[in-house]
């Protein structure tokens, strides 16, 4: 199976589509619509990440990545996967990120 993504004008994935191999983005325009469409893979070894909707596609690094999930946090330019600006703990216990106190608070 092949995966790709409907991106809009704003490089927005509005959808992901699961067509039979050897279909291409042509063949998409023709069966779903005309549009831009981009190939991903589950596993991240077609541009980085997996497309999901909501996604961004960075047409200059041919890649996709996720919503920005808080404002301190920065895009990784190597996994294009976004980081806090402190290390998420190791220790085992539950926590979530603080915006507010630019920490990891217990659960």
């Amino acid at each position: 199976m092949s995966f790709f993504a409907e991106v809009n004008d704003n490089n927005i994935v509005e959808r992901v589509v699961v067509v039979e191999d050897g279909r291409d983005a042509a063949w998409c325009n023709k069966f779903f619509g005309n549009g831009t469409w981009v190939e991903t893979s589950e596993d991240g070894s077609i541009r980085k990440n997996y497309a999901g909707a909501g996604h961004t596609y960075d047409s200059v690094n041919d890649v996709f990545y996720e919503p920005k999930p808080y404002p301190s946090w920065s895009l990784d330019a190597e996994t294009y996967r976004w980081t806090p600006p402190v290390a998420h703990p190791s220790n085992g216990i539950s926590v979530s990120w603080s915006e507010d106190k630019q920490a990891w608070l217990a659960d």
